[in-house]
């Protein structure tokens, strides 16, 4: 089943995270039980400037990263956490410098905001988040894992680890089964077993792996009568009918619509957080219409929903995704940062004077079961760190027929040339 989704958000500013999410605060009466959480208005607290930041410059690489994804795989489904990649390239761009520190910088939307103002938002958005709906499941962990002999800087952990609450751990990469059994076994806790694994191997150049996972799991705020669910068509968007199971819900629910699209928001639990869906009208090419997405429109969009009654049916789905960003994030603006002549990550270890750190991979996997209760996402993204090779001592035998030349350096005047095809004897 092809399934694409905008790029996800917190509702009215938060954007970015697994599912679309809506702002809300504390202080609502008691509801009986059984019944919905008491909804949520506003925020608890006013966004900071750094993570009002944070909050747009997530957007818009939301829908750059989105819009990119899309286009790489026409026809295709994408499910992505943009909040996933933004965090671990986030941690990774402490470690940046110069013009890669740049590149970073601009591709993940914060044009020339500070570093220190970057960190902040992060830190601040994290923790805002992580407190919104008690009713709602969203946890957000990084980690860093380092090759047990490299000179790491400290000044690097201690940053990932104050901005980003970073676990930070040293390992023995030559280890590889040790390596792999550890990461893997760190992702599979963090998404609660829906990514099993993020690493197939470990690569003799691998120095550092750095790590984003975020697990999302939450009841819709009015759950689907599964007595309703039916069985129907899906249209796909090569033209083929696949079989369905659509869920039905006839209730009052935020809705708008354009000559381009409808759309419908599901809040979960308090409704801090919710699902936004964008249906193109009929005849739509559904990869022109996400190629059009950006933040601009997704915030004019999302701001002239109106509750009203709307008879709505959803197609319940699971859906994995999997896909090495390299090529993705290259096209974006950060290419320096995989090349392995020019990338300067200097500030995240100390190596040899012919060495040099570049990031070797970006990788994202990806998780969603959207069903009557309601939705279980999870998403994790991995940075990994290469150093270049020092290069090989030539040797040079001599042990068989050669030419020689006998010249003027400065000018390059050749005086004499010969060939040596048996050594003449004393």
């Amino acid at each position: 089943m092809t399934c694409v989704f905008p790029s996800k958000r917190v509702r009215r500013a938060l954007a970015g995270i697994i599912v679309a999410a809506a702002a809300g605060c504390a202080g609502a009466a008691p509801t009986e039980p059984g019944s919905p959480p008491a909804e949520l208005q506003a925020l608890p607290r006013p966004l900071t400037s750094s993570e009002q930041r944070i909050v747009d410059a997530g957007n818009d690489f939301s829908f750059a990263l989105f819009r990119r994804l899309s286009e790489a795989q026409p026809g295709s489904g994408v499910f992505v956490s943009p909040l996933s990649a933004s965090m671990a390239l986030g941690m990774t761009m402490n470690g940046a410098a110069g013009a890669t520190f740049d590149a970073m910088r601009q591709t993940l939307g914060f044009g020339s905001t500070d570093e220190q103002q970057i960190n902040g938002g992060y830190h601040g958005l994290l923790a805002l988040l992580r407190g919104l709906d008690a009713s709602t499941q969203l946890e957000v962990a990084n980690s860093i894992w380092y090759r047990q002999d490299l000179a790491v800087n400290p000044s690097f952990l201690q940053t990932t680890r104050s901005a980003f609450d970073a676990e930070v751990r040293a390992l023995n990469f030559a280890d590889a089964p040790g390596t792999l059994a550890a990461v893997n076994g760190w992702v599979n806790d963090k998404t609660h077993g829906k990514i099993p694994s993020i690493l197939e191997s470990v690569d003799p150049s691998d120095v550092m792996y750095l790590l984003n996972a975020i697990y999302f799991k939450g009841s819709w705020r009015d759950r689907f009568d599964p007595r309703q669910t039916r069985d129907a068509s899906f249209h796909a968007a090569d033209g083929s009918t696949q079989p369905a199971k659509l869920m039905h819900r006839q209730a009052a629910m935020l809705y708008g619509s354009t000559s381009r699209f409808q759309a419908a928001e599901l809040p979960y639990g308090n409704g801090a957080f919710a699902m936004t869906i964008l249906l193109p009208s009929e005849g739509t090419n559904i990869d022109d219409f996400t190629a059009s997405l950006n933040r601009s429109d997704w915030n004019s969009w999302t701001a002239q929903l109106k509750t009203q009654e709307v008879i709505l049916d959803l197609p319940r789905f699971t859906l994995s995704y999997e896909r090495m960003l390299n090529d993705d994030l290259s096209a974006m603006g950060m290419g320096i940062a995989f090349d392995r002549q020019r990338a300067d990550f200097s500030r995240i270890a100390s190596v040899s004077a012919d060495q040099r750190l570049f990031i070797s991979f970006v990788k994202q996997k990806a998780y969603v079961d959207v069903n009557e209760e309601g939705t279980e996402a999870a998403a994790v993204t991995i940075v990994g760190i290469g150093v270049t090779s020092a290069p090989a001592i030539p040797t040079m035998r001599v042990d068989r027929p050669f030419v020689f030349v006998i010249r003027e350096r400065l000018s390059g005047t050749v005086l004499f040339m010969g060939k040596i095809t048996k050594l003449p004897s004393s």
